[in-house]
């Protein structure tokens, strides 16, 4: 369900794609029963092309990892957090329009 742009990661590898990355990243946090997240998907996939030498985009899916959306306390998805720095600077609960989610990347940069 990811774009071209967009990495798929997980728990075993959450530490490393999104806390040690050297730019701003956005973690999609879905699943695929989730309606909201599919209404959201090609506006992620359009800015993570948009954006795609500034911030990473990732994906997780919250049925296959339970540990890490369990850590940052997601309750409801979608939900976007971007992180800079290993840190949370922005988070986005359900389905906004696309230029919500640009205006928190630009925050992010």
């Amino acid at each position: 369900m990811a774009g071209d742009n967009v990495t798929n990661v997980g728990d075993g590898d959450f530490t490393q794609q999104v806390l040690e990355s050297q730019q701003p990243v956005l973690v999609d946090f879905w699943a695929t029963w989730c309606a909201p997240c599919r209404a959201i998907a090609p506006a992620i996939d359009s800015l993570a092309t948009q954006y795609k030498d500034q911030v990473k985009f990732t994906k997780l899916n919250i049925d296959e990892n339970q540990d890490t959306p369990q850590q940052y306390g997601i309750r409801s998805i979608p939900t976007l957090l971007i992180f800079k720095g290993g840190k949370v600077v922005e988070q986005i609960v359900g389905a906004v329009p696309k230029a919500r989610i640009e205006d928190a990347l630009k925050k992010a940069l």
